[in-house]
Formats: structure tokens, C-alpha cells, sequence
């Protein structure tokens, strides 16, 4: 099975699909599945792009809305994860995945599924500290804070993760695991990005998040974006003697090596398509309760606490996701919920628009038995759930509620029929969430986010908290600064990547230029460059 793999997309789609469509002649060869590892840029229109955290000369349309309207059909069945330029208002109403477009798929805050047996987990967003152990509260419009926190990685997506079992094939994040760098050609590496020196010395390239998940699930690869350069990596797993092939690929711009092209030995015996995966749904539903909307520390369970904190699956509850999804495919149930652009629109800019909800979303969580985060921001703030009217669905304003364990309900008991337990919410039935139980009292808008020492302290409480109730993750690299002599592992075999393509067409790549060479002494001084872009990536819209 052929499977392209797209670095930063940056709303280049239609060149993206191009490119794929010119290496399939060259090398008469036919993708399978494209995978974007971030940055898609899903604008459907201005007020899209508006919510999209760039500043503002650098924003543009770009070509994702022709696939939207029908105008033109993805070629391949794609799937992409969010990075840290988005339209994260069209992306908010999809939290636990769903079809941006006919034929493309995005896979939520994170997510797992399978195509033609392959297991595909990914992680949506970039990490920083002090939006880590937050709930999910922000929605359109956005303020300068919100804008930017809203992709940022939420503990609740990583310790979901974390409770998934080997084996996954291929796992992606936009943001590049910590320590990586330790596992290839760190001086050609530095060659190309000098100013990547001091944070890959002090163990700060990266995401720890994403480091703790590497160890943890240990897929055979792993792709990232999002720092704007090739490399590549394999990493060796002593614990169970596995490796995982990492590879992270630069942006859609002519002579950048922004795709890759790998073969994947397909499982016999496997349906064709695009599947849920039994043991994420089921983990979705039992740590449902620990979904947090409020802008407050929403820590994770850990073995020296009261309450669960294994949710590895159990047969039972298995089973009873079993028969909420005897066929565990993927509906194609993609709707038009807002107007796509219109190039003979005479507007130049756009504004946020409010928040929505998406029928997707609302068919998933019914079923599931789960939590909408987005609807339950909507109805705490005291708006109305918005249904585009795009979606031709009618929605009385008292048929959607907040029950009193804070779970939506699509559907409240009528009161001429009380006792009809057929139309129960199909989340009523779960715990409480853990943020119901706190003061609800507090206004997010007083709090003071963008204050570093607000930062400072609440990172001092996180450390508090998981040393008291959890086992904190220990990186292989060690605690505070990364390992500056080879390492022995950096010898290891290349990913056996097929073939590299630029948008210029450049020759096919050898496996010799994906491996990891051993290091090589400078001969001389790094010299000093002035980052490309610089504008726009000393702004805190790359937060």
C-alpha cells in the first residue's frame, strides 16, 4: 500500500494533490492515502481565515475551498491533523474527528483509526506549558489569547493516548517529539537551521508530550511537521527491542522536500476503508468524565490517587461499544454548514463568526455516549447551541440542555411523557465530569492568561500535583538538558522511505539520503542567519 506522507500543507491542497498526481505517472504507481501532518488551513472562507492564528497580511484563502464546495474532488482519501495555523473555528466543531470535505478526514484533537488495516493514531496542535493541563474552553469568536490557545495540547488528549496498546502503524504530530534530534544527523541538521542549537543542547526542541507518547506507544513510524525542514530518524526502543522510523518533512514551497512516498505491507484479511478503532471509541467513552471546559488545571488521575487511572479496555466495556458500533466504518456523512468563498466576493477581510455546532459531531457523541466539549463551552457561556442553517436540521431551543451532570442532551424527557426512558440523553448515564464538581462561580474573562507568572505558578502546581498522584514520565535523554556526544543507536538502518519529491520535480532520493549518519566534527563556526520569515515567527502567533 502506497501511502504519501505532507509536511506543512499551509492551504496548498490543490498543488499538493498535484504534485502526488505527477509522481504517480513518473513512478506508475497509484497513492493509496495522503497524510498531512498539520498546518492544513481548512478556510472555508474570510471569516475562516480570520480565525486562523497569522497576522493578517499573511493570511490567504489558498485552495481548500474548492474542495468544500464541490468545485473540485480530493483525488485520494486524505487525513490531517491539526497544527498551529488553522481555521480552529471549523475545526473546534469536529473534537473527536470528522469529514472537513468530501474525502477528507481530519482526525480531531486526537484520534485513531484504521485504513485497510493499518493503525493510524495522531495528536492535533503544538504543546505549550501553560496551556497543557487546561480544559478545552475556548470557542469563536476569539480574543489574542484564545486564538492561539486553542491548538495548543491538552493533557487530556495525551493521557488518552497513552492508554492505547501496541501495536499502532504510524502515529503524527505536528510538533516534532522532544529528543528526536539525539537519533540522527543532529550537525547536518544544524547546518541547515543554526538557530535550533541552544534549544536542541537544553532539551527544548519540541514536545515533551509528544516525547512520552513516542516511548509509550512505540509505532513503527512517525511523522511531524511543523519546524520547516526535513529529517529523519530511527529510534531505538530498548525496553522491547522495536524501533520507530521518524520523519518530519518541510512546507509546500517550490525546492522544499515537503512529501515522502513510503510502502506499507497492507494485513491480510482486512476490510477496505476507513474505520474507527474499537479501542479508542471505547476509550473516549470511559474517560468522558474527565473532559474539562473551563480555563482552570484539569490534571489527570495517576496510581497514587483515589479514583481509575488505568482505562486500558476491558472485555465489558469492549463489548458494549461493540453493540453501539456493530460496523465500525467511517460514515461518509459530510455536510455544507457554512458558505464557501466566492472569489467575485467583494469583501477583502472577514470576521469571527459564533461558534457552531456540527451535525457530525452531534451524531458521533449521541451514539458514543459522549460529550460534545464545544457544545458544553457554548451552553456554560449561556449561548444558544448554533446549528448552521445550512445543515436544512430544526433544533427548538429546548431541545438541546445542560442536565444536571453537565452532559448535552440532544433530547430532554417532554413532560407529557415523563416516564419515557427510551429518549434519555445517551450520556446521562455517565459519570460526573470532574469540573462540574468545582466553583463554577469564576469568570474566565477576569483571568489574567497572557500573565507569565500565572505561567510560572500554575506550572509550580502541575509539578506539585503529578508528584504526589501520578508517575511522572522519565525521558530516556534524561530530566533537564539533552545528551550532546553520539549516541551508539545512530548507526541503526534508514527508514526504508520509497522516494522524495519536491514541487519542483527534483530526482527521487535514495534510502542513503533518509540515514541517519553519525556525527561529523564542525570544522568550522556556525555562522549567524537571519531566520527566513522572521516577522512572521517572532510574533506569538507561532505560540
Amino acid at each position: 500500500m502506497k501511502i504519501a506522507v505532507e509536511g506543512c500543507a499551509h492551504g496548498e491542497l490543490e498543488k499538493i494533490y498535484e504534485v502526488v498526481s505527477e509522481l504517480e505517472q513518473k513512478q506508475n504507481i497509484k497513492v493509496d492515502l495522503l497524510i498531512c501532518c498539520g498546518d492544513f488551513q481548512s478556510t472555508r472562507n474570510l471569516d475562516d481565515l480570520d480565525c486562523m492564528a497569522v497576522p493578517p497580511k499573511h493570511r490567504h484563502i489558498c485552495t481548500f475551498y474548492k474542495y468544500y464546495n464541490g468545485e473540485k474532488q480530493a483525488p485520494i482519501l486524505t487525513l490531517f491533523i491539526g497544527g498551529n495555523h488553522e481555521a480552529s473555528n471549523y475545526l473546534q466543531e469536529l473534537p473527536y474527528g470528522g469529514w472537513v470535505a468530501p474525502n477528507i478526514y481530519y482526525m480531531g484533537y486526537a484520534g485513531v483509526v484504521k485504513f485497510n488495516g493499518i493503525r493510524i493514531a495522531g495528536i492535533s496542535g503544538i504543546y505549550k506549558a501553560h496551556d497543557y493541563f487546561k480544559g478545552h474552553y475556548e470557542c469563536s469568536p476569539y480574543n489574542d489569547h484564545t486564538i492561539r490557545s486553542v491548538y495548543h495540547q491538552r493533557q487530556l488528549e495525551v493521557f488518552r493516548l497513552s492508554q492505547l496498546t501496541p501495536k499502532i502503524d504510524i502515529c503524527l504530530s505536528h510538533d516534532w517529539p522532544r529528543g528526536v534530534t539525539e537519533y540522527g544527523n543532529k550537525n547536518q541538521l544544524l547546518r541547515f537551521k543554526p538557530f535550533f542549537r541552544d534549544d536542541i543542547e537544553n532539551n527544548c526542541l519540541g514536545s515533551p508530550p509528544c516525547e512520552e507518547l513516542l516511548y509509550k506507544l512505540q509505532p513503527k513510524y512517525w511523522f511531524s511537521a511543523h519546524l520547516h525542514c526535513k529529517f529523519s530518524a530511527v529510534v531505538p526502543h530498548e525496553d522491547t527491542g522495536y524501533e520507530t522510523k521518524f520523519l518530519a518533512l518541510d512546507k509546500c514551497l517550490p525546492k522544499r522536500r515537503f512529501l515522502q512516498i513510503l510502502d506499507i505491507e497492507e494485513p491480510e484479511g482486512c476490510s477496505k476503508g476507513l474505520f474507527y478503532d474499537l479501542e479508542w471509541l471505547t476509550i473516549l467513552s470511559t474517560t468522558n468524565s474527565l473532559l474539562s471546559v473551563k480555563p482552570t488545571p484539569n490534571y489527570m488521575p495517576g496510581p497514587n490517587g483515589n479514583e481509575r487511572f488505568d482505562f486500558n479496555p476491558t472485555d465489558d466495556e469492549i463489548t458494549k461499544i461493540e453493540e453501539k458500533f456493530p460496523d465500525l466504518r467511517i460514515p461518509e456523512n459530510f455536510q455544507k454548514v457554512s458558505p464557501a468563498y466566492n472569489p467575485s466576493d467583494e469583501r477583502r477581510h472577514g470576521t469571527q463568526p459564533d461558534a457552531q455546532v456540527n451535525m457530525q459531531t452531534t451524531q458521533f457523541c449521541d451514539k458514543l455516549g459522549i460529550d460534545d466539549p464545544l457544545s458544553l463551552v457554548l451552553l456554560l457561556s449561556g449561548k444558544e447551541l448554533n446549528y448552521s442553517t445550512n445543515t436544512n436540521l430544526s433544533h427548538d431551543s429546548d431541545m438541546q440542555s445542560l442536565d444536571d451532570t453537565g452532559n448535552i442532551s440532544g433530547y430532554t424527557l417532554s413532560q407529557n411523557s415523563p416516564e419515557n426512558p427510551d429518549q434519555a440523553p445517551p450520556a446521562s448515564s455517565l459519570p460526573k465530569p470532574v469540573w462540574m464538581v468545582e466553583d463554577r462561580t469564576g469568570d474566565p474573562d477576569k483571568i489574567n492568561l497572557d500573565d507569565d507568572d500565572d505561567d510560572q505558578n500554575e506550572e509550580k502546581l502541575a509539578q506539585a500535583f503529578t508528584a504526589k498522584y501520578s508517575t511522572p514520565f522519565k525521558s530516556p535523554l534524561g530530566a533537564g538538558t539533552a545528551t550532546k556526544t553520539p549516541r551508539s543507536k545512530m548507526t541503526l538502518p534508514s527508514p526504508k522511505f520509497e522516494s522524495c519529491i519536491s514541487e519542483e520535480n527534483e530526482t527521487a532520493k535514495t534510502e542513503n539520503d533518509l540515514e541517519p549518519k553519525s556525527s561529523e566534527p564542525e570544522t568550522t563556526p556556525a555562522k549567524k542567519f537571519k531566520r527566513r520569515n522572521q516577522e512572521i515567527y517572532g510574533t506569538p502567533c507561532d505560540d
